[in-house]
């Protein structure tokens, strides 16, 4: 079987598996598996940037995707007028001080004498964090005690207002971008400090950074609302109420045989999986592009030997920083379309490790270096990640079928159905590595 051919085939089937689950289930269901699956394709495809082209480690994957979450919320959501009042200024003042401390030591560090550098830079961060936390902190609880209920943060630039920010919902597209950005500007400052170290020293140092970035969504309420949670962020499609009050849409989904609130929830799905397909098709061209160009032969190269490499006067340090910063950059924008998908953003739900390892899984068994494998494994792994779990009771059940009511055996498994997922995934990536360690869909 030619790549092409199996290329054809792998994805053909996943088409079968999405259209067969709307037909056994229902098609809301087999959208919601179209649109997760878009998204963690197109996370797939960062880590693949990072993976597959370079060679880097990085297990910080969720805190890139919680930044671009929190784009969304900058900016889709409008500000809160009492919070900027209480202590807004004096919050961005925090920050500007913090950040000039910072630059200023560093600039100390390269150009004060050898002998006092330790003591200056030193000197320099205690005073600068004395000055931050005299204006920061204040600034920062006046603003959680504006209606913490309802609000206790400082919102986003939605020029709608309070009253119409939901008709500003296109604006939510801006974020997208804008997560990519935050969550490039995260990794140049991971790549400065962590891109220098061993493959496995730097897997754990992007993972205590990832579990530092959904520390600090958690617990700085002005920001984000910490583990209240941001709600009823606006969307770049319709509302199903406002379909559904539209009598010619009524008219039109009587005419397919639905009722509206079907109808509606079906467009609704359509619309984002429309936004997201567009987004995975751009990010996809612009990889294959960047891929077969002088440069992605450079990555591969390095990848493949260092040594060598740098022997040819290839700048190592400087295209691992390029391509760690254009992966984190992906994963983010992936964040971004996730937080949109929900409306909501739900810093707790950021689990560094359980997701991360689900990622991997689908570069992986798609085909690490490919990057037709990587969104390939996204849409498969997700799939499965989604059915596994009822498919496990109802395999229980039949396991089970001749055990009496009650047997202590009978109620451990079906209680152990949750653990199907897990088990599952431990199982594919094992048949894989064993049958296809090269992926699904293999590098050429």
């Amino acid at each position: 079987m030619t790549d092409r051919v199996r290329t054809v085939f792998l994805f053909g089937l996943v088409a079968v598996l999405i259209i067969g689950t709307g037909i056994s289930q229902s098609w809301n269901s087999a959208l919601g598996i179209l649109n997760m699956g878009l998204i963690s394709a197109i996370m797939a495809l960062g880590v693949n940037l990072q993976w597959g082209f370079a060679g880097l480690f990085n297990v910080g994957i969720m805190g890139m995707v919680a930044l671009g979450g929190l784009a969304v919320v900058l900016v889709s959501m409008p500000p809160v007028p009492d919070a900027w009042a209480a202590g807004g200024l004096g919050a961005v003042a925090g920050l500007c001080i913090g950040a000039a401390t910072i630059t200023l030591a560093i600039f100390a560090w390269s150009r004060a004498p050898k002998r006092w550098r330790g003591w200056t830079v030193a000197a320099i961060l205690i005073i600068g964090f004395v000055f931050y936390r005299m204006i920061f902190a204040p600034s920062t609880a006046a603003i959680e005690a504006v209606n913490p209920a309802g609000t206790g943060y400082l919102g986003g630039i939605n020029p709608g207002g309070a009253g119409n920010f939901k008709s500003w919902g296109w604006i939510t597209i801006l974020a997208w971008p804008l997560g990519g950005v935050l969550a490039a500007g995260a990794a140049w400052a991971i790549g400065k400090t962590a891109l220098g170290l061993r493959s496995d020293y730097l897997a754990i140092a992007t993972l205590g950074i990832a579990e530092i970035v959904i520390a600090v969504l958690k617990n700085e309420d002005w920001l984000t609302r910490g583990v209240k949670n941001v709600v009823g962020l606006p969307r770049p499609v319709p509302y199903e109420i406002d379909l559904q009050a539209d009598a010619s849409f009524v008219d039109r989904a009587a005419g397919l045989g639905l009722d509206p609130a079907t109808a509606s929830t079906l467009t609704v799905k359509i619309g984002y999986s429309l936004l997201f397909t567009a987004v995975l098709l751009i990010l996809l061209v612009l990889a294959q592009l960047a891929l077969k160009s002088p440069w992605g032969r450079m990555m591969r190269a390095i990848r493949d030997n260092e040594v060598s490499a740098r022997a040819m006067g290839k700048d190592v340090t400087a295209r691992h920083l390029q391509i760690f910063i254009l992966g984190s950059a992906i994963c983010g924008v992936a964040g971004a379309m996730l937080t949109t998908l929900e409306a909501q953003l739900t810093p707790a739900s950021y689990q560094p490790l359980r997701f991360t390892f689900l990622i991997w899984v689908m570069v992986i068994v798609g085909g690490s270096g490919n990057n037709l494998g990587a969104v390939l494994g996204g849409f498969i792994i997700w799939f499965l990640w989604v059915q596994v779990e009822p498919a496990g009771v109802w395999l229980m059940y039949i396991i089970t079928a001749g055990m009496p009511e009650g047997a202590p055996l009978r109620e451990h498994l079906l209680a152990s159905t949750q653990h199907m997922r897990l088990l599952t995934m431990g199982t594919i990536l094992l048949l894989v590595l064993r049958f296809a360690p090269r992926g699904l869909l293999p590098e050429r």
